[in-house]
Order: structure tokens, then C-alpha cells, then sequence
């Protein structure tokens, strides 16, 4: 498990329904004192301590691909955890500085890069979350989770995301050494022909040997792609290959990590949490974030008709924990309806939409999406005095309305992500 999902799951009650295998719990975050007050425009009631930034990012996301349009303060909550330095730690209060002892976050930077590209907003802040992370890029081209630290592939692919995702060319973002963020990447690739054959590890164990790592591998499809979170569904469809060879392209190198969840999900329509340290019951439990994380890599990868049977699970089986899961959890039901196409407004019978929606401020607008895009399309940078929120997407919708011509709102970008 990632330190990316550690986090998370620290924020998540994970919750099994009766129909798909004895309930798990995975170690919740602290709840806030009733003393403390919430930031005001922050999505979630728990303490946002680990995971604020994060799941702040992924809600706007899961907003933006189902034509929402975020409230302001939203928004702008997101951007204020920026600090002067360029880096989002994974939270703080933004009353105060930052200082020497404010953690800075690689993941927390990258997702909110990428939700405030994908919402064309405050983009002084998106350049300065850029040149940070290419500050602290790793002599081997990757990032780890905190500055300085070992790459791992969940960090390098949600960082390559955000650079993607922000207009940078990945190639010429090379270290001294003449690493770039994809060969970085690579490096945590195993071969075809043998066990975990095209997985992605989190890091080398101690003896430099991989391991396949479901979470890494979801992370890496992605990120090998250029492709971020909110990534669509590929336009092509091709069946999974594991393609050997010590010089393969990064589109190869996805392919191959598509090939091990298709393969995974294959023998059953969900993926497995590792045993939680000092658990008594070590049986299997679903994981039902990576899940939805492989089912977005499998759809953007050209491989939606591998991910259907996880999906029909998720629809099945994750109300309870995306309910009690909060904000981020929702988000990534969402983001996985959406790359497959599926209605995330009756997803399983649960409105996710609406269910995300009143976890956070009121959103400025809402509207019913026209057929789901495919892929992630450009998008103009729309920052004004009022955030670029409301204005635009209000425009849109009357124009929509007035015209008759159904709610062909804000196409989203192609290429990359996560």
C-alpha cells in the first residue's frame, strides 16, 4: 500500500456491504474536537489533517467532469494551502505561514495542480505548483512523497500528471544526469514472463527486487499515459498485450500495468487491501478505492470493456463505503463512472453527484452533462477577480438552455494525467 493510500485510508471507514465479504475497518482519522470548526469551504467533516488537500482536489475534479461548478469558496480554500515555496502541504491553517517545520506534499501538490488546471482557474498558483515540483524532482527523475525522499511510482505518476496536465513537456524535464520524470517511472515496471508480468511496484525492496503493487500499478497506467486523474476513456479499444523488451516506450509500459489489473480483475471483479499490521483476520478484503482508481486506468488505456465487471461490483457493493468514506471517496466513484461512461447520478441507485455535492459549499451552479467526452480535452485558463468560477459556466448554461439544444457544456481536455 502506497503512502498516498495509507493516507487516505486513514480518512476512510472502509465499510464492506454483507453481499461482498465480511466488513473490514480500516483505522479511521481523528474526528474534530467539537470545539474545532471546519475551514469554511473545505469538502468533508473529518479531520483534514492528512488528507484536506487531497481530498479537496479530487471532489473539484469530480465536479468538474460532471459539469458542476464548484463554489468560489471551494476553490479558493484549495488554493490558499499553497505556500510562498510553490508546494501544498497535505493541509494547514492557512491563517499562518508557512515555516521550516510546514510538510511539503509531492501528491497534495500534484492533485491540486491538476484541479485547478482542470477548472482553468488561479493559475499563477498552478505555475508556482509547477516550478516546485520541478525543483524537488529526485537525481533519478522521480518524486517521492515528501521532497528528498526515494522515488516511488505513485508519486513520479501523479507528479507527471500535473506537469502534463499543466503544459509541460515531460521530455525535457531531465535531471543533471539526463533522467527524465518517465524513465523514473520505468524503473519500477516488471517485466513481461514472469510473476506480477507488466505490474508497476510501489519501491524496490531492500534487495532492489519488485513486487507487484495493485495501487502502484493503477498510478503508473496513468502517469506512463501522461494522463491525469479525471482521465477519460480512450477512444481506442484494443486487447490487453504484455509486451517484453528492455526498451519499451512509456505507452508501453502503461499497456503492459493494463495488462496486470485487466488480468487481476479478471479472476474477480475487485482488488484486495493488504493485511493491515497487527490485524488478527489477515482473509482478503475488498479495496474499494483502488478499485475505482484501476477501473480509470483500465477505461484510459482502451480497455473499458476489462473494467465493466468492476464497475458492476462497485455499483453493487460501495454505497456504505463511499457514504461514510467522505468526499474523496464519492470523488472516485465518480471519476471512475465517468471514464467508463457509466451515469453517475444513479450509480448503483446512489446520486453520487448530489452525494459529493453536500459534502462541501453549495455549488455555484449544476448542470445535467450531455454524453460523457472522452478523453481529457484542453481548456483555456478562465481566472478573473471572482475565482473564473460562476460567470462563464452561467453563460454556458443559459446559452444551453436557451437554445435548445440540450447541455454541451465545457468539453474537457485529451491526452494526460496521473
Amino acid at each position: 500500500m502506497s503512502v498516498r493510500r495509507s493516507a487516505a485510508a486513514l480518512a476512510t471507514t472502509a465499510v464492506l456491504c454483507a453481499t461482498a465479504a465480511p466488513a473490514a475497518v480500516a483505522a479511521p482519522s481523528p474526528s474534530p474536537s467539537p470545539t474545532t470548526a471546519l475551514p469554511p469551504g473545505l469538502y468533508g467533516t473529518s479531520d483534514p489533517t492528512y488528507d484536506g488537500v487531497w481530498r479537496q482536489s479530487l471532489a473539484l475534479l469530480a465536479q468538474k467532469v460532471e459539469y458542476v461548478t464548484p463554489s468560489t469558496k471551494a476553490v479558493d480554500w484549495l488554493a490558499g494551502q499553497q505556500c510562498a515555496s510553490g508546494a501544498f502541504p497535505s493541509y494547514r491553517d492557512a491563517t499562518e505561514n508557512c515555516d521550516p517545520k510546514t510538510v511539503a506534499d509531492t501528491n497534495a501538490t500534484a492533485a491540486a495542480v491538476q484541479a485547478l488546471v482542470e477548472l482553468a482557474v488561479h493559475r499563477e498558483t498552478v505555475d508556482n505548483g509547477v516550478r516546485w515540483l520541478k525543483s524537488v524532482q529526485n537525481e533519478d527523475g522521480g518524486w517521492g512523497y515528501n521532497p528528498g525522499s526515494p522515488s516511488d511510482a505513485n508519486s513520479t505518476a501523479i507528479v507527471i500528471g500535473a506537469l502534463a496536465r499543466a503544459g509541460q513537456k515531460l521530455g525535457d524535464i531531465t535531471t543533471l544526469g539526463g533522467k527524465t520524470p518517465y524513465a523514473a517511472l520505468q524503473t519500477f515496471a516488471i517485466p513481461c514472463g514472469g510473476a506480477g508480468a507488466g505490474a508497476f511496484a510501489y519501491q524496490p525492496d531492500k534487495d532492489g527486487k519488485l513486487a507487484a503493487n495493485a495501487d502502484a500499478t493503477a498510478a503508473g497506467v496513468l502517469g506512463a499515459m501522461g494522463k491525469g486523474l479525471a482521465a477519460g476513456n480512450s477512444n481506442a479499444v484494443k486487447a490487453p498485450v504484455c509486451q517484453k523488451g528492455t526498451d519499451l516506450s512509456p505507452e508501453q509500459t502503461a499497456q503492459n500495468g493494463a495488462y496486470y489489473l485487466a488480468d487481476v480483475l479478471g479472476e474477480q471483479p475487485y482488488l484486495n487491501l493488504p493485511p493491515m499490521p497487527g490485524a488478527e483476520d489477515t482473509s482478503p478484503q475488498p479495496d474499494f478505492g483502488n478499485t475505482a482508481d484501476a477501473v480509470v486506468a483500465l477505461a484510459a488505456s482502451g480497455h473499458k470493456d476489462k473494467a465493466a465487471g468492476a464497475v458492476r461490483w462497485l455499483e453493487k457493493n460501495s454505497k456504505n463505503w463511499a457514504r461514510q468514506g467522505g468526499p474523496a471517496a464519492t470523488a472516485q466513484l465518480v471519476l471512475a463512472a465517468h471514464a467508463t461512461g457509466t451515469d453517475a447520478r444513479d450509480f448503483g441507485g446512489v446520486d453520487l453527484v448530489a452525494q459529493l455535492n453536500a459534502t462541501g459549499p453549495a455549488p455555484a451552479a449544476t448542470a445535467v452533462p450531455s454524453p460523457t467526452v472522452t478523453g481529457q480535452q484542453p481548456v483555456k485558463d478562465k481566472s478573473s477577480d471572482d475565482g473564473g468560477m460562476g460567470v462563464w459556466w452561467l453563460v454556458g448554461v443559459g446559452l444551453a438552455f436557451g437554445a435548445g439544444i440540450g447541455f454541451l457544456l465545457s468539453s474537457r481536455r485529451k491526452n494526460q494525467q496521473l
